[in-house]
């Protein structure tokens, strides 16, 4: 493990006693705010139970730099008492020299802890599960599991719920709120007084997805984690919405056409910036190309008839939009598992007369306006101006028709391909209805206009 000096001056001293009052929260703002070298000295000086407290916190930035600066005797103490789940995250973001250092310096619980945790899919629940919650077997009291409560409670995350246990296998078989247990009979067993039907649990390979839609269904603080039949860890309802949040920003990110990030927008360099943006900007402006290569196609066509180049943004707009519209809806069905692959085709005869709706709404809005810069002296579109009015109808209701059902069915190709539906995303709707509204456009052109204009 490469260790940086860490010497806490009388400055650093001094702002540490400052913020060691404060919420930790607060604490760790102050510290992403400011250099890594001088937030490094500030952890170093804060009282270790406040230092184990910063790096509990899923809001620190760079969390991975930051135990890499402490002396490694120091780190592996914060590591082994922080949660197993955190810890975790901090081992990620180490280099492979650097975490097994590490892992030989913490001790043996939070080491077996955390190597369990790092076995599993960076997307699934045993992958951001905690291994510090309650259980105790269904022959105990409630005082006698109350007591328990009282010794272990520091050395636990959280205490929502208490898991019962077959006495004999160990296997989860029931599971009691803390409230419930607290104004029952405490000579009663805790079985009897646990909620009767089965718990709610998940396999440590369940996706993220999966556990938020639990939690938020059956309104639960946690979630087991069973592996066999016993709890091997929980997902508190905290840990899930870190997650989820982490997810969507990626999702949101995608969706722009950018390849996610990895940390914060203001602590990636101007190189970082480059490669995450480039890759996608130039697959779509070679897609764009395309667009050029339809217009080639019809080049006869616009030589002929010129005015009809005016309204090749309004109809390239107008199918992109209606794409992005279709595609935003779709893919956040998706990830509330409203909807699924199997849904596809009722997600088709909901979209296309949708699409028809919306096209015909927006071809009566064009042909109106062609129809007014006419009569008011605005613009002369030619002596067949009624039939470039129709032709820009009829145009915007098969565009915005198509751009509808192509948004709408992309996301499910995506995820039946096994890809991130969110790679779906506007820019790459619209690039592709851009090509084939053209397409459109100059069919309906050739079909409406042959034998005056062209």
């Amino acid at each position: 493990m490469n260790e940086l000096p860490v010497i806490a001056g009388d400055a650093e001293l001094a702002i540490a006693e400052d913020l060691v009052k404060q919420h930790v929260a607060d604490l760790v703002d102050a510290l992403n705010e400011g250099a890594r070298e001088k937030a490094a000295r500030i952890i170093a000086s804060l009282p270790f139970e406040r230092a184990v407290e910063v790096f509990d916190q899923p809001g620190l930035d760079g969390p991975g730099e930051l135990i890499s600066s402490l002396p490694t005797p120091h780190a592996a103490s914060i590591l082994s008492a922080m949660s197993a789940d955190r810890a975790a995250d901090v081992f990620r973001e180490l280099d492979p020299p650097s975490r097994n250092a590490l892992l030989e310096a913490v001790d043996a619980d939070a080491r077996q802890a955390v190597v369990r945790i790092l076995g599993y899919p960076g997307n699934s629940a045993g992958a951001i599960m905690t291994t510090e919650f309650v259980s105790v077997p269904s022959n105990w009291t409630v005082g006698r599991t109350l007591d328990h409560i009282r010794k272990v409670e520091r050395t636990r995350e959280t205490v929502y719920a208490i898991y019962v246990t077959d006495p004999k296998s160990g296997k989860l078989a029931r599971s009691v709120g803390l409230r419930r247990l607290v104004v029952s009979d405490p000579s009663s067993l805790v079985v009897d007084v646990a909620q009767r039907t089965k718990p709610i649990a998940v396999s440590p390979l369940a996706d993220r997805e999966r556990v938020a839609h639990l939690i938020s269904k059956y309104d639960l603080l946690a979630v087991p984690v069973i592996e066999n039949g016993h709890v091997i860890g929980i997902v508190t309802v905290d840990d899930i919405m870190d997650a989820i949040l982490e997810a969507t920003t990626e999702d949101v990110q995608k969706f722009g056409g950018v390849e996610a990030l990895d940390e914060p927008y203001m602590k990636i360099g101007f190189f970082g910036m480059f490669r995450k943006r480039a890759g996608w900007l130039l697959v779509l402006f070679l897609s764009e190309m395309l667009t050029a290569t339809a217009m080639q196609g019809y080049q006869t066509e616009l030589e002929k008839a010129i005015v009809l180049t005016l309204f090749i943004p309004l109809i390239m707009s107008s199918g992109g939009n209606s794409g992005s519209q279709a595609t935003s809806l779709i893919i956040r069905a998706l990830a509330l598992r409203e909807i699924g692959l199997a849904d596809w085709w009722r997600i088709a005869a909901r979209e296309i007369p949708t699409g028809l709706a919306l096209g015909t709404v927006l071809g009566i809005v064009a042909v109106c306006r062609i129809v007014a810069w006419q009569y008011l002296g605005l613009y002369d579109y030619g002596p067949f101006w009624p039939l470039v009015a129709l032709t820009v109808g009829a145009a915007l209701v098969g565009i915005v028709t198509f751009g509808t059902l192509a948004g709408s069915m992309l996301p499910f190709l995506l995820k039946a391909l096994r890809f991130d539906p969110a790679s779906a995303s506007a820019p790459f709707v619209a690039t592709l209805v851009d090509v084939s509204g053209l397409v459109i456009y100059f069919s309906v052109a050739l079909i409406i206009l042959r034998g005056t204009m062209l």
